[in-house]
């Protein structure tokens, strides 16, 4: 559950938000078109964080709520910003679920904290840049410009900030999860940027129309939200998609099962300890997943042969690949990807295959895939071996560096695995019939193929 620590940090936030609001509201004078405002503004917000659109993983949220807390520091102020947010703590998607999860009360103080201090400092930039109170005349512009975009700027990094530290703090088990919040985050810091832009909309059109503006300006929150939810329905049909092909791969050899997964996240870990981009670093994550979808190509008794392979068996092995090429080409959105299906077997040294590349010839999706797919190939149990150590696994990929492995990526995944460890696959239990499991893995680079003439 909620970890002390972060129960602490949640307290401290609690606290420290509301000392800044009541220190601010001693030097606050109140009249009513305030209060009025302030309500209309607060009601905006809870419309919309009351009804987020879940992204790619259902356990990150998005809603476009933050246009009502930087229309309050434009209108009426940071004290009022900050008590927009802080009506997060009454959004009725938290409420329905308050008695049934003791950690409920956590996430609904550190949401109101969260906001309210985050709509507290995008007030004070907006401010301390020059930035104009009250409703925006036609002749603040384009003076207003640049310290709302810094306010809103302000904002966005002080939600994702104070986020991150109910993340740390709480081991990444609890309101957030390390993968739904990388996999989203981009998407999280665009979108918050572009529709805070909404908030100047709304504070503009509140000087012709007044308080109307909320209810106009919903029409193009909601449209957001849908929107954003279409997306990430399609992006979990992907990810749905390549799950269903990995599984398929692994009821053909039953000593694999969770390979894929375990391949992809050794490849996304090279791909942070590079630097490579937030697309590129999605691409791999699926090359990773889907490496080995050729062998629903290879014919089961191949795959789970215990004795030597034939000529013509060993190359159907080394077709695998190709045949993955074939089966995922047209899924559009793999993109570079499909090299790293299709090259994850070559060699440094060229003696390689399916194309004998060599050096540098090797794509760089199929040089990471290929140190992160021997890896967990050391460290899972097999029939006719014990897994290997985590250093015993590190030693065989330092022999191979420069002969098998492109040695720079095999220092950047070493040097991911300290900072990060790795995921050990439990031992599976062992299958009920005995004759149908793969004694050999053809993975591995210390398990040596033997080949018959025929």
């Amino acid at each position: 559950m909620v970890s002390r620590a972060a129960w602490l940090y949640i307290v401290v936030v609690v606290l420290v938000t509301a000392a800044l609001v009541d220190r601010i509201g001693m030097h606050t004078a109140f009249h009513p078109i305030f209060w009025g405002d302030l309500v209309i503004l607060q009601l905006l917000f809870l419309v919309c964080d009351s009804t987020p659109a879940p992204l790619v993983s259902r356990q990150t949220k998005w809603s476009p709520s933050s246009a009502a807390t930087l229309a309050a520091a434009v209108l009426l102020g940071p004290l009022a910003a900050a008590l927009v947010g802080a009506a997060s703590v009454l959004s009725v998607k938290r409420r329905v679920q308050f008695v049934k999860r003791r950690h409920e009360l956590a996430e609904r103080m550190f949401n109101g904290a969260m906001n309210a201090m985050s709509g507290l400092i995008a007030g004070e930039t907006y401010l301390a840049l020059g930035g104009m109170l009250g409703e925006p005349q036609s002749r603040y512009f384009p003076k207003i410009i640049l310290p709302f975009a810094a306010a809103a700027a302000a904002h966005v990094i002080a939600n994702q900030v104070l986020i991150w530290g109910v993340y740390e703090l709480s081991g990444g088990r609890q309101m957030l999860r390390r993968e739904a919040l990388e996999s989203s985050l981009p998407l999280l810091l665009v979108s918050d940027l572009g529709y805070a832009a909404l908030g100047l909309v709304i504070a503009s059109l509140w000087m012709v129309i007044g308080p109307f503006a909320a209810v106009l300006v919903l029409i193009p929150l909601f449209v957001a939200r849908w929107a954003m939810g279409q997306f990430a329905e399609q992006q979990r049909a992907y990810s749905a998609t390549m799950k269903a092909l990995c599984q398929a791969v692994e009821t053909k050899d039953y000593y694999t099962r969770g390979h894929g997964d375990r391949v992809s996240l050794g490849a996304v870990m090279i791909a942070g300890q590079i630097g490579m981009g937030a697309d590129r670093t999605e691409a791999i994550k699926f090359a990773g997943m889907l490496h080995d979808v050729g062998k629903l190509g290879v014919p089961t008794k191949v795959l789970q042969k215990t004795g030597p392979l034939t000529e013509d068996e060993f190359a159907a092995i080394q077709l695998h690949p190709m045949r993955g090429l074939e089966i995922v080409r047209e899924i559009g959105f793999l993109n570079e990807a499909l090299a790293g299906i299709m090259h994850h077997h070559e060699r440094i040294d060229g003696r390689g295959y399916p194309m004998g590349f060599a050096g540098h010839e090797i794509p760089e999706f199929a040089r990471i895939i290929a140190v992160a797919d021997a890896f967990d190939s050391m460290t899972s149990t097999r029939s006719y071996r014990e897994a290997k150590t985590i250093t015993e696994a590190v030693a065989e990929l330092r022999r191979g560096m420069d002969t098998q492995f492109d040695s720079l990526i095999v220092e950047a995944f070493i040097g991911a695995l300290e900072r990060m460890g790795w995921p050990l696959p439990e031992k599976a239990p062992e299958p009920a019939d005995l004759a149908t499991v793969t004694v050999q893995d053809h993975d591995d680079p210390t398990a040596p193929l033997r080949v018959v003439e025929t």
